[in-house]
């Protein structure tokens, strides 16, 4: 199976310093990154781990989710996956992530709003980012099937 890497450059203290990732395997692009803006309301510009996470998880679900509701017989039309990962404070120290909220809207044909949210479900828990998660406090779902 194929191995995937990223790379991160810092320089300075968690406060001042300031880095920049890169998605060494694709090559498509480097993204700074810095605490201040990981911690702050808004992001400036500048991507921070849990937005990193939150791609993988959005990407991946979406993909599991497209090869469980195909193997039950239905045609995705559509998915339109938003994973929101919080960061938040740990009680033994230091940061944590609590909860990422999946959220998954979607059109596909030949099946049912309940069989659409039982394989969501499954998706969710067996989409390999989920598994890989396994330590986060919570992951929440909120499913639609649209038409």
């Amino acid at each position: 199976m194929p191995v995937r890497t990223a790379r991160t450059a810092w320089n300075g203290t968690l406060t001042e310093g300031a880095g920049q990732v890169e998605l060494t395997s694709s090559g498509v692009a480097t993204f700074d990154v810095s605490f201040p803006r990981r911690a702050a309301d808004e992001a400036g510009g500048v991507t921070s781990p849990e937005e990193l996470i939150a791609a993988a998880h959005s990407s991946c679900y979406a993909m599991q989710f497209s090869a469980l509701l195909g193997e039950a017989g239905a045609t995705p039309v559509a998915l339109d996956v938003t994973a929101d990962v919080t960061l938040g404070p740990d009680p033994a120290g230091g940061f944590r992530i609590p909860v990422i909220a999946l959220k998954v809207r979607g059109e596909v044909e030949g099946i049912d709003a309940e069989t659409f949210a039982v394989i969501a479900k499954t998706a969710k828990e067996t989409c390999p980012i989920s598994k890989a998660l396994g330590g986060v406090g919570e992951i929440t779902l909120d499913v639609a099937l649209e038409s």
